[in-house]
């Protein structure tokens, strides 16, 4: 890990000299920015480190030199604090080193579909709409509604939007899988609690650079956009669906004002489910640990539980249950997906080691 860690910062401190060289031209200062920008963290914590280290060399041979009991005392205690220091920095580090999914910096597209329940799981999808709309307020991302089927009784059978801003994918990308939502449906004359689901899927925006998708393989067409059950929203046909001939894969775009409006947005959601097409195959060739825990394999498989009468949210693929549904509905969502990953680098270190 040390021969890595020297060979980062040996390649960062590379990386400053030849930004500051009047010869270097704009592609390949992208290039070297963007390598900064990933050792950066590593570097800093790094020397951060070997600060550390030094500091508790120093205090050792202190403490065999050091005859005076009240000094000795401070000593040992200081030597107690710096090594502590230590073993943290370096579990730090062994997190950095971890290889970087090269999605994680790119913006997504959500989809949330209404699944068991019928009315009630069309409510929920809404709901969670609602819940990944507040978290990206918080966290500054920008949303962008790419095309929505809104329930007869509210919420949505179906709706996509995008998310776009820093790392968002990082952060999301374990979202994908189903949803379960135990509660009294505001339908429900009894009182009795229902369970319903809704399937979310998380897919990384596709760059052009990565996937060569051919008009020439598309056939568009147009329709008349729609409200819930079915009724006609405008009579221009400005709604349009775009099919990719060769992976027969289909989406729709209604929410543009326009035609070409729509069908730039339905462009980018069909590029974004063939390139997520790519990524399950590979996912699908992956370990099976890294399969679980993303759970993305399986979209049949419920990944949490919204258990509303007991306030309570549970992970299933960590086993994490807190009773703060209430905040986590309001936004909250990193109160879950801060240990999710945490557990999930954890595992991985295992299976390095």
């Amino acid at each position: 890990m040390y021969d890595r860690l020297d060979l980062i910062k040996k390649q960062y401190e590379e990386i400053l000299v030849k930004l500051q060289a009047s010869s270097i031209d704009m592609k390949e200062m992208k290039e070297l920015l963007k390598k900064q920008s990933d050792f950066a963290k590593i570097v800093e914590v790094y020397d951060e480190y070997l600060t550390i280290s030094n500091q508790l060399k120093q205090t050792e041979k202190m403490m065999k030199l050091e005859k005076d009991k009240d000094m000795l005392e401070m000593a040992e205690i200081e030597f107690q604090e710096l090594n502590d220091k230590l073993i943290q920095l370096e579990d730090t580090l062994k997190i950095l080193l971890l290889p970087k999914d090269p999605n994680d910096d790119k913006n997504i597209i959500i989809e949330i579909k209404g699944a068991a329940g019928g009315d009630e799981g069309n409510i929920f999808a809404g709901d969670l709409f609602r819940l990944y709309s507040k978290y990206a307020e918080t966290k500054g991302f920008k949303i962008e509604l790419l095309n929505a089927m809104e329930g007869a009784m509210g919420g949505y059978t179906s709706i996509e939007f995008m998310v776009s801003g820093k790392g968002v994918y990082s952060l999301l990308k374990y979202e994908s899988g189903t949803h379960r939502v135990q509660r009294v449906p505001e339908t429900e004359s009894q009182g009795r609690i229902h369970t319903s689901t809704a399937v979310v899927l998380v897919m990384p925006e596709a760059e052009e650079i990565e996937i060569d998708v051919k008009w020439d393989d598309i056939r568009v067409d147009t329709f008349t956009s729609s409200g819930p059950g079915g009724q006609s929203v405008n009579t221009t046909k400005s709604a349009v669906r775009l099919t990719h001939i060769p992976t027969n894969i289909a989406v729709a775009c209604q929410e543009g004002k326009s035609q070409h409006e729509n069908k730039d947005k339905a462009f980018k959601l069909l590029k974004a489910r063939i390139f997520d097409s790519i990524l399950q195959e590979q996912l699908s060739k992956e370990e099976q640990t890294r399969k679980e825990l993303i759970g993305r394999g399986d979209r049949s498989e419920k990944i949490r539980t919204y258990n509303y009468p007991q306030n309570r949210v549970t992970d299933h693929r960590i086993g994490l249950t807190l009773q703060r549904l209430d905040a986590v509905m309001e936004g909250k969502l990193e109160l879950i997906i801060e240990p999710l990953i945490h557990e999930i680098q954890k595992r991985q270190i295992a299976g390095e080691a």
